[in-house]
């Protein structure tokens, strides 16, 4: 099972970089510390999808960081990305390893801890888990559950379990003391005015002494 190595996870949006090139942003982040990249431009149609994908993953080959696709097993295999992330209610985590082997990652976006709890019996390597706090990109997924899912999921799981939803610099360290192997971010990074300056502060936070 291939390990999970970084503890900030920049899901991409490229509606919320202010008009920015998503991939500019991408460097900025990448260069201030962000080690895991997930590609999520779910609107985009495959051709266009598919360029985005082989640019980005020169930006993060070029920085040692990982790409994962979100559930597009068949662009993983593409590109040769790092892995996939699925959806809650996408193909069987088996399934994907079957197709993707044992060396690349696979994430699962989970809303409880069960939910955490069936990616780890089917496999997954990690889990993303919320919305924690409200944010506009969550809505859609539920009211936010808090921290208390976080820690009873990384007290009964043995993945790591990344927080989502809502994601500050201060909730970072809240959402790591209570037991969160990392946190996943989007308008906390690619809306911020400075994104190298974001970075940062969210790298600091989630490294910070006394976490984790």
């Amino acid at each position: 099972m291939p390990h999970v190595q970084f503890p900030l996870y920049l899901v991409t949006d490229r509606q919320q970089t202010g008009g920015r090139p998503l991939v500019t942003v991408l460097r900025d982040a990448l260069d201030a510390g962000v080690r895991a990249i997930q590609l999520r431009e779910r609107d985009l149609a495959t051709h266009r999808l598919l360029s985005l994908a082989e640019e980005v993953l020169r930006v993060t080959r070029d920085r040692g960081a990982v790409l994962l696709i979100n559930d597009r097993i068949d662009l993983v295999l593409a590109v040769g990305a790092d892995g996939v992330h699925l959806r809650a209610d996408s193909v069987p985590v088996a399934v994907a390893r079957r197709l993707l082997g044992p060396d690349r990652l696979i994430g699962v976006s989970a809303h409880c801890v069960e939910d955490v709890e069936r990616a780890e019996a089917d496999g997954a390597d990690f889990a993303v888990l919320g919305p924690v706090y409200e944010t506009s990109s969550k809505r859609a997924y539920g009211p936010p559950i808090g921290l208390a899912p976080i820690g009873e999921a990384a007290r009964r799981c043995r993945i790591p379990v990344f927080a989502i939803g809502g994601m500050t610099p201060l909730r970072a360290r809240e959402a790591r003391g209570a037991g969160a192997w990392g946190v996943a971010v989007i308008s906390s990074i690619l809306s911020a005015k400075n994104a190298t300056t974001a970075t940062q502060r969210m790298v600091e936070a989630v490294n910070a002494p006394g976490v984790g």
